[in-house]
């Protein structure tokens, strides 16, 4: 189950594919869910079980697609040479920061007004992109070494404390920490996912590349597991450990099911590096897994994660456009009357137009079911031609 023509691997496709429909579930309690403009779902004094792990299953997503990205980079060079794959890479990671600005923050907030503009996904893998163009012509164990001296050394940075101030915050801001960037009183950034942390994971992926181009399949499954295995219980030591490694230590709670949920609850922003153990280490296991199994329901993961860009900025209009025919008809407010202003609204969502958790998960069955018919159907239509289809 692992080779695929046209040079893809089957497995990683599926994973990808895996990882987008959980994404579509945390973008649906974004615009949904009642709660969700109220307070953080992993907040132990406000939260409940199935919602903290409604959220908390989602934080494997972005790591896991981090780490693929930067996998697939290295597999592509067994039809690139480095220079083909350094400008792929660079053009690539630029047209997703232009996709960022225009046509995904468009689908975040349905307004043309730029007072607030977040830099999130596709900004990350833009810049980080752009970045391993450069570094992918250092050696191979340079990669490597630069991959884990960043995933597991950055928290040592975690208490420095840059003031809005210096020249140095809104570097800092955007390439390790996270933040609020005003331009005027009236026009803002947000960064959501700083560059350093993000692209120790992608360097990560990219070393794996030998797993999957020099190693024989037999070999490849027991090193994915191995390593996921060794990731999961070094999470567990150095949580229980409780010294080093994310910003936020658990602590005991009014339960002891509270508690384990604050084992389990590691720091996304930025990834530290017990976030990223605690979700990098499945994902490895379930692509040894995912090599020995084929079944009706990994064809449809895997023409999902054939085109993770197409799905990912065409599931957010979806997202948005029912969740604000929902508010609209919840409010009895014309789309004229709803304030599409960051201040007022996200995207003219506002909490009185909010459902329960159980309609949450109906709402994201019922827009997956949507998505797969459209990336089959743009998938086959990728597959014949090229031209502007290859940018999605």
């Amino acid at each position: 189950m692992a080779a695929l023509n046209h040079n893809r691997i089957s497995s990683i496709d599926i994973a990808r594919g895996i990882i987008m429909v959980i994404m579509a579930l945390d973008h649906t309690r974004d615009y949904f869910h009642a709660d969700a403009f109220v307070f953080d779902p992993t907040n132990l004094e406000k939260t409940h079980t199935a919602l903290f792990f409604t959220r908390w299953i989602t934080h494997f997503c972005m790591p896991g697609f981090v780490l693929l990205s930067g996998l697939s980079a290295n597999i592509s060079l067994q039809r690139k040479s480095k220079a083909e794959l350094a400008r792929y890479l660079f053009t690539r990671g630029l047209w997703f920061v232009v996709l960022e600005f225009t046509v995904l923050r468009f689908g975040y907030f349905f307004s043309f007004y730029f007072d607030v503009t977040i830099l999130s996904v596709l900004w990350l893998f833009g810049v980080s992109m752009m970045l391993l163009a450069a570094l992918i012509h250092l050696p191979h164990r340079w990669i490597l070494i630069f991959g884990l001296i960043i995933v597991v050394g950055h928290n040592l940075l975690q208490g420095v404390s840059v003031e809005p101030t210096s020249v140095a915050f809104v570097p800092w801001t955007i390439f390790m920490s996270r933040g609020f960037l005003p331009v005027t009183p009236d026009v803002a950034f947000v960064v959501t996912y700083p560059i350093v942390p993000w692209l120790g994971i992608m360097l990560l992926g990219y070393s794996m590349g030998a797993w999957y181009t020099n190693t024989e399949a037999v070999i490849r499954q027991k090193l994915l597991i191995s390593v996921g295995i060794t990731s999961v219980v070094a999470f567990i030591v150095l949580r229980v450990i409780n010294l080093y490694g994310d910003p936020a230590p658990w602590a005991a709670q009014q339960s002891g099911w509270y508690t384990v949920l604050s084992f389990l609850n590691t720091s996304k922003y930025p990834p530290s590096f017990l976030f990223t153990l605690m979700t990098i280490g499945p994902l490895l296991m379930l692509l040894a897994w995912l090599e020995k199994v084929e079944t009706k329901l990994t064809h449809v993961l895997n023409a999902i994660g054939r085109v993770p860009l197409f799905y990912f900025i065409v599931h957010f209009y979806v997202i948005h456009a029912f969740a604000l025919i929902s508010t609209m008809l919840r409010t009895g407010k014309s789309f004229s009357e709803i304030d599409l202003h960051f201040a007022k609204s996200f995207g003219g969502i506002t909490p009185e137009g909010g459902y329960s958790l159980g309609w949450v998960y109906l709402f994201w069955i019922a827009i997956v079911m949507l998505m797969i018919p459209l990336c089959n159907a743009y998938n086959r239509l990728k597959s014949r031609k090229e031209g502007i289809f290859r940018f999605l």
